[in-house]
This record gives C-alpha cells, structure tokens and sequence, in this order.
C-alpha cells in the first residue's frame, strides 16, 4: 500500500491542516496519511483527524523507542544526550510501518500535484527526492571534517545529498542489522562528517549514502527547463488557481522552509504579518473553514529606535 508520511505535533497545527487538506485537493480525498508524533502534544491533531479516516497517528511505541535509541547512540560524545534527542528522527519509523512504499513530506509542505509521478520512481529505486540541496553540501556535512573524502568522495556529495523534508522510499529500507552496522560507523568516527546544526537530517543522508541503496533525485533526472523550484525563497512562482507553476511547470511540492511555526500561527491567529506565498497557504489551511479565515492586516511600520535595534541584533 502507498501512502504520505509527516512528522507533526500541535506546535506546527496550522501547517498540518494545511498539508492535509492540499494532499485531499491534489493527490486524493482518500489518500491514507501517517502522522508520526514529534512528541506527546497532540491533543489539537487528534481532535482534528477524528473527521479525517484516511489519517491516522503513529503508535507503535517499540518502533519509536527503537528510533529514538538510535539517535541517542549516535549523538556526539560532547553533547548531552538527552538534550541531542528531539523528535524530528521519529519520521524513521515509515521505514517501520505502516505503508510498502511512501513519500514522506514535512509539516510545512503543501502537495501541489498528484503524486504518481513520485511514486513511479520507486518502480526503479528505493529513494527518490527532489530538491536543490546538492547545491549546497555544507548544509549536510562537515566539509571541513578530515575524513569526509575517505568516507564519500566528492562526486557523490556534489550529487547525491538531499533535503530530508521531501522523500520518497520503501518500508525496510534499514532494518536492525543496518542500523547497527552505522551505529558502530559513526560511534567509531564516522560522525566527525556530520554537520552538526541540522538534526537528523545529515543522519539520514549518511544512512541513504552508506547504505549503497539506489537513489535518485528528479531535479537530475529531467531534461534542462522541465524540472521545478520546491522552496518559498523562491519568489518567482506564479499561481493559479491555487496551484503553483515554476516557468509554466506545476510545482510537485512547496516546502515552506525557514517559516517559523509561530510566524505562521500569527498570520492565522490574526492575520498580522507576511511570508511567501501566505495567501496560498492560508487557502489551504481554512479549506473548510472559510469563515475563519483571518482578515489580513498589513503590520505596523517599525519606529526608529525599533529599527536601531534590529540592526544590533542582526550585528
């Protein structure tokens, strides 16, 4: 069975109902949704998915603590380990359970297109992504890390790294064995490579690369001017019918990235405040509920002093 995974408490509810219901609209009413719990604040998601049978939350409590030992095993010696382990991992239990092939999108994605295309990928791989961050390898590893050539050269680096926000693989992909053969890797100086600001995502691009499965990225594989922009930093997309197109090709994904949850709850909450293409966002967060859909208010401009401040901060 295929289904989309996501990663989600109640900080980022705002961007969940967004999520769910751009999946309903663009790739199917009844389409089954995973939630993997980021932690146990979930009061707001379980209310909502009530009226929602094609989602449901993830609760195999084995699965999880067997992801979250992981981590912590693998956290550098330097850091506390319980203040290493955050839930952002626990989107590793998809290769768990419950569906045979999936496409993992992050809480502040909305689906743009159907998702066929995506899934025809695992027909000849067992990793798909598509994204831009082979552009820019600092992001995943410590390209000042002695040993990052001896364990990956720089061809595949240049080419195989990826976001871990949008993905696409198969149930099974790394089980016990695997898990512990990279622990034992990493334990033993492998984690030196590891840039270490973005949480699990190096992780998973070391598992995916150390693992030698194959993988594939469609922003290499499609022809020069078919391939699409994915992120918000992108300002020249244009929209239509609340869809997205990238020089006339429909976005597969937009990946809100670098919108803090608390901005975006602001905006729904009051309608102060602005981020990239947040009318369409706020379409898809209050599908159902137009008459909750905040009026928006253009914020109040900021006073001298305010400014002056703003620039020490950012000195």
């Amino acid at each position: 069975m295929n289904g989309i995974c996501t990663l989600a408490n109640d900080r980022v509810f705002d961007q969940l109902v967004a999520l769910l219901n751009s999946i309903e609209v663009n790739i199917g009413r009844d389409t089954p949704v995973c939630i993997y719990p980021f932690d146990d604040k979930l009061d707001r998601i379980r209310a909502e998915i009530q009226n929602r049978p094609n989602v449901s939350i993830y609760d195999d409590q084995d699965s999880i603590r067997a992801w979250d030992g992981f981590m912590q095993r693998i956290a550098p010696e330097r850091l506390d380990q319980k203040l290493r382990l955050y839930g952002a991992h626990r989107r590793f239990c998809a290769f768990d359970a419950p569906f045979d092939r999936f496409i993992y999108m992050d809480a502040d994605t909305l689906a743009i297109s159907p998702m066929n295309h995506i899934f025809e990928l695992l027909n000849e791989h067992d990793w798909a992504v598509y994204d831009f961050q082979f552009l820019d390898p600092s992001k995943i590893y410590n390209l000042d890390a002695p040993k990052l050539y001896e364990v990956f050269s720089k061809e595949r680096i240049d080419r195989e790294i990826f976001c871990s926000g949008f993905y696409a693989a198969k149930r099974g992909l790394f089980d016990r064995h695997q898990r512990e053969t990279m622990i034992a890797q990493l334990v033993a100086g492998d984690r030196e490579i590891l840039y270490g600001g973005a949480g699990e995502q190096p992780v998973l691009n070391y598992m995916v690369m150390k693992s030698g499965i194959k993988s594939c990225n469609l922003a290499q594989l499609l022809p020069f001017g078919q391939s699409t922009g994915c992120s918000v930093t992108s300002n020249h997309f244009e929209e239509k019918d609340h869809v997205l197109y990238d020089r006339g090709q429909r976005l597969t994904y937009i990946h809100y990235i670098g919108v803090k949850p608390q901005r975006m709850e602001e905006v729904c909450r009051s309608g102060m405040g602005h981020f990239p293409y947040r009318d369409l966002f706020l379409h898809y967060r209050f599908l159902h509920e137009p008459e909750k859909r905040p009026v928006l208010k253009e914020a109040p401009k900021p006073t001298f002093v305010q400014k002056v401040l703003t620039k020490l901060r950012r000195a």
